[in-house]
């Protein structure tokens, strides 16, 4: 390390698990003894003294070979039982991405493999063992079969169709009956026994919006998520969660109660909307509802139509058309919307209805370059009798090759019924023409894509069709069949394989050109298990399977392609305001379960100019606070207007002033309204929720020139709210701003000195100069340190509700929500500034590094130093009873302390650029070097002062002369 300078300054259950009687106190000792006893047994090799093999002086051969045969079993015996000692238990085998929670007490927990071995480890160790809960059924129904007369065959039949209920909620299907009272108050979705033991799912006292839903794998999937959905592969994910809502009605009807929830835009109602309505396009965007206060937000959806019959066309009164459509939205948003809807029908005649079809439907997402690829392999057309074939079906075969589902056109629905996977498991891998001529085709047939011809009802849409596929065979009956056929041969579909009706959505997540695309895969809710367990297992050509991944990954891939997160990232609705209390009661019990010292002290933040404390509620997004000041703000305007002042006369002329009126009339904001921004932070660092988002300050007020030449223009003193900031913060803030236009020109960098002699000469010019007079003013009052203050709370314009390191943009980012009414004139005024805005984390106020070849500090008393973020503070440990503090936030070193002393050494770096030029001749001439026992030559050999091998106090602190 380089020499340092430094300045002079100022049991109950247990005991049947054992056999052992109770342990002593010091058991844990006693056991660990006893283990290291058996490791060392197990380690010992034995062998026989060599006197063995000597009679009367003399070599005795046959003693001698049965000495080495003795060793030879010895080291044989002792590899063996030294391996077996130090293994791991049976239920610790099972592959890398199972969970380990139950194994331990249940052998059938672990792969069929290990259970042996397991249950003989289990009955060693006396672990109890978990009970059967079916074992009264299964002898009940013994006995029940012993009375069954031989020849008599037991009447299987066919489950009922369920009903569902118009204009009302439907119940979840019904679970098995050793699976019901774990779903009292949530439902488990189609896959929940496949995700429970790969991935973290929601606490079972606490599910998500009623359902048991996955949050993320146990693996470590943050960056292989970032590439599979943009790079290589393909993540999949179970939205079965996702709600859907049926609406049957007459098309006029229908479209008047769309309207009113939000489809309003004219290119759904026009000619260009012909293709969504007819059924062959989907539309996405913000559903909405009316309220005393205008409209509000529900939340993002899905509308989609059925195509009509060809008996549905051929009717001519359009009173006697019926038409469907599907509306599918988040289920934190479904109870509002299916309680508008509720109020909208009852106003329509002839009065349509909906259907709560959230257990009827399942879906399943993906994207990335081989999603396409691995739904071709998965999803095989059910054989039709016809000769005709079905148009969505060829389409969706000819798109072998198809590397993005965002290449077609936007909102693209395809509609066709498949096989059951299961007949053709495990899928093979799909052979991809990678010939131009392949490419061609696949070109011209997106730029055509004629979804419109032969258009035929899609089959989810039939109940009937729907409660078919639902009546699957059983996985023994489909075993049978493939062990009557040859190894590796598939099975075709009989008349006890109903076809699966299912629809495709393809879609556009994201603005840039190069974003992936996404599918949605609708199926009947019971058919999405085995589209699943196919899915996760196809071989892709890129190599690997598809990445499954939880409610974390799909933020994090919204996040990456600058979309927000619905419900996280829009709190001006009801979902969004929901999500943002319970995020502010967690962090709030996170903070509490801290200990004092590793809290953030809010109250004692220091802002600079004087302000302490947090802005706000540094657990939350305050957006009541904002609006809270912004009505407190026009309060104040409209007390501060006096029946005395004078109004200004203005005038306009009589051709302008017909202009304006005949001019159509602005749309204005409504009150409180928020806008959900995406933020590119132009420099280093990271965002993180909650964060403070500030407007640039308004410049200061331009003074005219007085006309009377003895009496001189002075400054007006400042409002109460900007008394305590310097007047140039705004051009602060703007000096910061990178000129990324104006390329840096070659000759500034080389008219530097950069030879031995010159910057002597610039050195030496610095040491001799005249030091800068200390300044008088506190601390903090023109700037944080380097940093430009922050503005004060009006300035306040939002709060960041996701904020990380983007991995596809390389940088920090974040996605925010802001007042519409705090910007609008800023932006109004000049486009280009009005955009930029301040970002602050909660709690966090980050100081600047200098940095320097030899590493400068500042001894002080331990007990004046006082650090106000302990979020950001990291301690590192390299010596023994040493430590050296660095930020977290920029990396900053901050101080090196050891542990024993009662002062702390300050790094210099840490210091303003203006301070280390106002003491640089005191700062470059040390008085005291430490930790020297690796000295330089040529670069700190020459330093003067006094010189220690390590530090100055404490043990061993030594001299060098």
């Amino acid at each position: 390390m380089a020499p340092g300078s430094a300045t002079a300054g100022s049991s109950g259950q247990g005991a049947k698990k054992r056999k052992a009687d109770a342990p002593a106190p010091n058991a844990r000792s006693d056991n660990f003894a006893q283990k290291r006893s058996k490791v060392h047994i197990a380690r010992n090799i034995p062998a026989q003294p060599a006197d063995a093999a000597l009679k009367d002086g003399e070599l005795d051969l046959q003693a001698f070979v049965a000495a080495h045969e003795f060793e030879i079993r010895s080291l044989e015996q002792s590899m063996a039982t030294s391996k077996a000692v130090g293994s791991s238990r049976a239920f610790q085998k099972v592959p890398r991405g199972l969970r380990r929670r139950t194994a331990s007490h249940n052998p059938k927990r672990v792969p069929r493999r290990l259970r042996s071995r397991a249950q003989k480890e289990m009955n060693e160790d006396n672990t109890p063992k978990q009970e059967k809960r079916k074992a009264a059924l299964e002898k009940s129904k013994e006995n029940g079969q012993e009375g069954r007369p031989e020849g008599e065959l037991a009447v299987v039949g066919r489950a009922p169709r369920p009903k569902i209920r118009r204009n009302e909620f439907n119940e979840p299907p019904k679970p098995m009956a050793k699976f019901r009272k774990r779903q009292l108050n949530k439902t488990w979705l189609p896959t929940h026994a496949w995700h429970a033991k790969r991935a973290r799912m929601t606490e079972p006292l606490n599910p998500l919006w009623r359902f048991a839903i996955p949050l993320t794998p146990n693996e470590k999937i943050c960056r292989p998520t970032h590439r599979a959905q943009g790079d290589r592969g393909t993540v999949v994910w179970e939205m079965s969660y996702m709600s859907t809502i049926g609406l049957y009605g007459n098309p006029v009807g229908i479209e008047r109660v769309l309207k009113r929830v939000g489809v309003v835009q004219d290119s759904c109602w026009n000619e260009k909307g012909r293709k969504w309505r007819l059924g062959t396009r989907s539309w996405t965007g913000i559903l909405s509802r009316k309220s005393s206060i205008g409209r509000q937000v529900i939340g993002p959806g899905t509308v989609l139509w059925n195509p009509e019959s060809s008996t549905q066309a051929e009717v001519q009164e359009p009173q006697k058309k019926q038409r469907q459509v599907f509306l599918r939205i988040h289920p934190s948003a479904f109870l509002e919307l299916f309680n508008e809807l509720l109020q909208l029908i009852k106003q329509e005649n002839p009065r349509p209805y909906i259907e709560d079809l959230r257990f009827e439907i399942g879906s399943i997402e993906l994207t990335g370059p081989g999603s396409t690829e691995a739904l071709l392999s998965v999803l095989t057309p059910y054989p039709s009798k016809d000769k005709e074939k079905d148009q969505h079906t060829e389409l969706f075969r000819g798109l072998a090759g198809l590397s993005n589902a965002a290449t077609l056109p936007a909102g693209s629905v395809l509609g066709f019924p498949v096989q059951d996977p299961r007949l053709r498991y495990p899928p093979r891998r799909l052979d991809v023409p990678d010939d131009a001529d392949a490419q061609l085709q696949l070109l011209e047939k997106i730029a055509a894509w004629p979804a419109e011809e032969d258009l035929l009802p899609y089959a989810i849409f039939d109940r009937d069709a729907r409660h078919r596929a639902s009546q699957l065979p059983s996985q023994k009956n489909v075993d049978r069949r493939k062990t009557k056929k040859t190894p590796g041969s598939l099975l075709k579909p009989t008349a006890d394989d109903p076809p699966i009706p299912i629809t495709l959505l393809a879609s556009r997540t994201g603005t840039l050109t190069q974003t992936q695309g996404t599918w949605t895969l609708l199926a009947p809710w019971k058919c999405i298990q085995p589209i699943w367990y196919s899915l996760v297992h196809y071989p892709l050509s890129s190599g690997g399977n598809p990445r499954f991944a939880g409610m974390d990954e799909i933020r994090q891939v919204a996040f990456e392609r600058g979309q927000p997160w619905f419900p996280g990232d829009f709190p001006g609705t009801a979902a969004g305001a929901e999500w943002e209390l319970e995020e502010r009661r967690k962090r709030k019990a996170a903070w509490e379960r801290r200990p004092k010292s590793k809290r953030v002290a809010w109250e004692s933040l220091d802002l600079g100019g004087g302000r302490k404390g947090e802005v706000g509620d540094g657990f939350a997004s305050n957006f009541e606070l904002l609006f809270k000041s912004t009505k407190a703000r026009r309060s104040s305007r409209k007390k501060s207007e006096d029946a005395m002042d004078i109004d200004q006369d203005e005038s306009t002329q009589k051709d302008s002033f017909k202009q304006l009126l005949e001019m159509p009339r602005p749309t204005t904001i409504p009150r409180n309204a928020l806008v959900t921004v995406r933020i590119t932070l132009l420099s280093r660092g990271v965002v993180t929720s909650c964060a403070r988002i500030y407007r640039l300050p308004p410049p200061p007020t331009v003074i005219p020139p007085s006309s009377e030449a003895e009496v001189p223009a002075t400054i007006p003193p400042e409002s109460s709210s900007h008394s305590s900031l310097p007047r140039d913060i705004r051009s602060q803030w703007l000096a910061r701003v990178p000129s990324s236009t104006t390329p840096k020109s070659k000759a500034s960098k080389s008219s530097k000195p950069r030879d031995l002699d010159s910057l002597k000469r610039v050195l030496a010019l610095e040491l001799i100069s005249k030091p800068t007079p200390y300044s008088s003013e506190p601390a903090n009052q023109s700037d944080m340190n380097g940093h430009p203050l922050v503005p004060n709370a009006e300035d306040l314009i939002g709060f960041v509700t996701t904020g990380s390191f983007s991995l596809s943009e390389g940088h920090g980012m974040a996605i925010g929500s802001i007042a519409a009414e705090k910007v609008l004139d800023g932006i109004e005024q000049d486009p280009k500034q009005g955009r930029l805005c301040i970002v602050r984390n909660a709690g966090e106020s980050c100081r600047k590094n200098g940095g320097s070849l030899i590493a400068y500090f500042h001894q002080l008393p331990a007990s004046s130093v006082a650090f106000t973020s302990q979020t950001t503070l990291s301690r590192y440990h390299a010596t023994e009873g040493c430590a050296r503090g660095f930020c977290t936030a920029c990396g900053s070193w901050l101080f090196w302390r050891r542990e024993d002393a009662g002062t702390i050494s300050m790094s210099v770096g840490t210091l303003d650029q203006e301070v280390l030029k106002r003491w640089g001749k005191l700062l470059s001439h040390a008085e005291t070097h430490l930790w020297c026992e690796d000295e330089i030559e040529g670069a700190t050999d020459h330093l003067r002062g006094d010189k220690w091998k390590q530090d100055s106090e404490g043990e061993g602190a030594e001299r060098i002369d």
